[in-house]
């Protein structure tokens, strides 16, 4: 059946005729008529206009509870009133000085008491802007050219961290991407301490290995607290800077991040998402020797070059605001907790309605997020199977079948539930239990559906 004979389709075909004639006029603006590729959605994207707490509605009225969460940033759900306020505090008072303000030292300080790795921050605009950062400081303070990533981790889309994710786990530059750069990247199978202490020991030119703490696409390929725990004992014994991208993880697994709950403390870390309180912002934290790099006065009293670093919406006074006040309520604790213990609750209704529908996929995912995996090749597997490390990453990294993919996506929609695009996403402190039982209903409509459509 093709997806323009779909029941699914057709449904959120008559839901969304808002939302279609926007995306038209998208499409004569924009690549595929998005600015976002986790946007893009056959045969179009709903166009929202509002959200609060941890739903939102679309152009045309539909209700949806949220599991994009802002693509991870949103902890405390949408307009969180103390945020919104101190937002629009600030903005009465500028948007843009072009100079220092006391407030992203407030923030600053901040990140210094949540995150154990932060003696020294520098404020960037995204967390693709602090990874790029990071592997410059990296090498400058190493003097060595290579980095180490691991296959499927996600740093952001700059040309070192552009291939390897969901394609070219070769190694080779997708387009555009310089093969020069390509090959001053190594990439290793993720969870596999040997391959990368085999890497480490052949190649003395490895500066820094990066790596999303709590596994690839917070954590749709997962990796095993000990994997983290070893691999930094291995970059200490071979010199290598260890850097956590905990853009997503940061401020969520609890408020250090996944660092604070492992007991992990890397020499580098970078951050966004959360930080800004749904705002842009993103920030670099790490050892003083090495944030040093970027300080007129040590860089000189050490005799070496500066790095130069600018970057206009740096520390910028509206992300500040509604960072500090983020930040306020997530030390807290009580937020983090919220969130994962919805996630946990969700993930095991998800996977009753599975056995209940006799659908062999699985739901799984560890602290504030899920993953609904489909399992196209039958595999006699757990989720704890999936969480233990035991599955190759290639398994997950694998896209399903576009049409299952899409109509899972549409099924959600059409009763009123967002999933994100990699099937699943992260929730929110505010997610309740009326969020709980109509995820769950609409997760079980969704899959009769797909059955009827002959999809399962």
């Amino acid at each position: 059946m093709s997806p323009g004979q779909s029941p699914i389709v057709d449904a959120y075909r008559r839901r969304t005729p808002t939302s279609a004639r926007l995306y038209e006029r998208a499409r004569g603006v924009f690549p595929s008529g998005v600015t976002h590729d986790g946007r893009y959605l056959e045969p179009y994207p709903i166009y929202v206009n509002r959200a609060a707490g941890s739903r939102k509605w679309d152009v045309d009225g539909n209700e949806y509870v949220d599991y994009a969460g802002g693509h991870g940033a949103l902890l405390l759900g949408h307009n969180y009133p103390r945020v919104v306020q101190a937002v629009e505090q600030q903005l009465a008072l500028g948007t843009h000085y072009g100079a220092c303000h006391e407030l992203e030292i407030q923030w600053g300080e901040l990140v210094q008491k949540l995150v154990p790795s932060a003696a020294s921050v520098r404020f960037t605009s995204s967390g693709t802007e602090a990874t790029l950062l990071a592997l410059r400081l990296a090498r400058a303070f190493r003097g060595r050219s290579k980095i180490l990533r691991f296959a499927g981790h996600f740093h952001g889309w700059h040309d070192h961290m552009a291939f390897g994710v969901g394609s070219h786990f070769d190694g080779t530059p997708t387009p555009g991407v310089l093969a020069e750069v390509a090959a001053n990247v190594v990439l290793a199978p993720p969870g596999d301490i040997e391959a990368a202490a085999e890497i480490l020991a052949r190649d003395d030119h490895i500066a820094a290995v990066i790596i999303e703490p709590t596994g690839a696409s917070w954590g749709q390929v997962p990796v095993r607290k000990e994997f983290v725990q070893a691999l930094a004992d291995l970059t200490r014994k071979r010199g290598a800077l260890l850097i956590f991208d905990e853009v997503i993880s940061g401020f969520r697994c609890a408020p250090g991040g996944a660092q604070a709950v492992y007991g992990i403390t890397p020499d580098m870390t970078t951050l966004a998402k959360i930080l800004a309180g749904g705002l842009p912002g993103g920030a670099v934290v790490g050892r003083r020797d090495v944030m040093d790099l970027l300080d007129h006065r040590r860089a000189a009293e050490a005799g070496r070059e500066k790095i130069s670093h600018h970057g206009t919406y740096n520390a910028n006074p509206l992300s500040a605001a509604a960072g500090i006040a983020t930040l306020e309520i997530v030390a807290a604790g009580d937020a983090c907790r919220h969130a994962n213990d919805y996630a946990a609750r969700l993930r095991e209704a998800l996977n009753r309605v599975l056995v209940d529908e006799k659908v062999p996929w699985i739901v799984y995912g560890t602290f504030s997020g899920f993953h609904i995996f489909t399992n196209p090749d039958g595999r006699k597997i757990t989720a704890a199977d999936i969480e233990s490390g035991q599955v190759d990453y290639r398994v997950f990294k694998t896209p399903p079948r576009p049409s299952l993919a899409t109509k899972l996506r549409l099924g959600m929609l059409g009763h009123g539930v967002e999933i994100f695009s990699w099937l699943g996403g992260p929730t929110s402190a505010v997610h309740d239990e009326d969020d709980l039982a109509r995820t769950v209903e609409a997760f079980s409509r969704t899959l009769r559906l797909l059955r009827e459509e002959g999809e399962i």
